[in-house]
């Protein structure tokens, strides 16, 4: 009897304990959010935003990250010229699924389009040169940069991978998709943002 009694107490306590920490986390969360791209419409909304004036359209959050020749770029320093930035990683298996569509769309919009692929380098997993020779393994030929400060994974809010972003020419976000893009989905969205 005392041992049933004990664990309806210990049940209790954990139900309690259980239910603060969750209510204390999200105040947190809600209080300390940075702004970033996790505070933007949704995909779908910021597609349909596209249609309406571009003063409507957020400005994407900028950071600095590693270009592949080590030297340091600033987003905002690209602007005048459409950027797609996705965040992926080697050890990533639907990044991994995805970067040959990346491959494609850089072979046929690298021209107009500036692709930054964006490795989350995290020093451990990815380092720069495991990301180097991960591209070269696989014959990928798009400008493959280096987010080794998590400047960029704050900016946008990366909670996980991989994750797709374009901005228009004047540095505008006018899509975003969290997880992996199909190719026909990445050439689509490419079309309609390019014409």
């Amino acid at each position: 009897m005392k041992k049933g009694k004990n664990l309806l107490i210990l049940s209790a306590l954990l139900i309690v304990l259980l239910g603060g920490a969750g209510l204390a986390y999200s105040r947190l969360s809600r209080n300390t959010a940075p702004e970033s791209v996790s505070e933007l419409p949704e995909t779908e909304q910021i597609q349909e935003n596209q249609e309406s004036q571009n003063s409507e359209l957020p400005f994407a959050p900028d950071f600095t990250f590693l270009n592949a020749d080590g030297e340091e770029v600033r987003l905002a320093d690209l602007t005048g010229t459409p950027v797609l930035i996705n965040f992926w990683a080697t050890w990533c298996p639907p990044c991994r699924e995805e970067l040959p569509y990346f491959e494609k769309a850089y072979s046929e919009y690298g021209e107009t389009v500036q692709f930054l692929m964006m490795n989350e380098t995290d020093g451990v997993r990815d380092t720069v040169d495991s990301a180097k020779e991960f591209c070269e393994e696989n014959s990928y030929t798009f400008p493959v940069c280096f987010d080794t400060k998590g400047e960029g994974a704050r900016a946008y809010s990366v909670l996980s991978i991989p994750l797709t972003v374009f901005l228009n020419a004047e540095g505008q976000l006018v899509y975003q998709h969290i997880g992996a893009l199909t190719e026909e989905d990445l050439l689509s969205m490419l079309a309609r943002q390019t014409n």
